[in-house]
């Protein structure tokens, strides 16, 4: 005698007991009301046991700190694109074709001003990103390069 799909499939699954975090929520709620509440009710205290989260989106003075940030940023935005000339040594050592490269005296663009970032002030320890242009020998092209600077190790020229 010959085992049917449905008495296979029934034995398979009592062999392998199941995870019962993986099953959905019984459909006793859904299938009848609670007994004596109308189904409205019963709706009501479905949803009153569910989690509620309520988050604060902005403060009292977030009128006086949006404008500190936009006077931050227009100051920033005015450094972008200024030549600037390293006046400490610094060495870097992220560039492969000039390896322990000395940055003292070289003149570089600044690109960007990181200290904000999506309209909100960030801790950053190093906030101008300066491109230089050098030439290394074996090179037909001077190899360009980006340093993250403090304003204290360059001078705007």
């Amino acid at each position: 005698m010959m085992a049917t799909t449905a008495t296979s499939a029934a034995a398979a699954s009592s062999l392998f007991p199941r995870n019962p975090f993986l099953l959905p929520p019984p459909a006793l709620a859904a299938a009848a009301p609670a007994a004596g509440l109308p189904a409205a009710a019963a709706a009501k205290s479905r949803r009153q046991r569910g989690l509620s989260c309520h988050v604060a989106l902005t403060t009292d003075d977030a009128s006086a700190a949006a404008v500190s940030l936009s006077e931050e940023e227009l100051a920033a935005a005015e450094k972008v694109g200024r030549r600037v000339r390293v006046k400490v040594p610094l060495r870097v050592y992220h560039v492969p074709k000039a390896p322990d490269l000395d940055l003292m005296g070289l003149e570089g663009t600044i690109k960007q001003y990181v200290g904000l970032w999506k309209g909100k002030r960030i801790s950053a320890n190093l906030p101008f990103k300066v491109e230089f242009h050098v030439a290394v020998e074996g090179q037909p092209s001077p190899v360009r390069l980006f340093a993250h600077l403090k304003e204290d190790e360059f001078e705007y020229l």
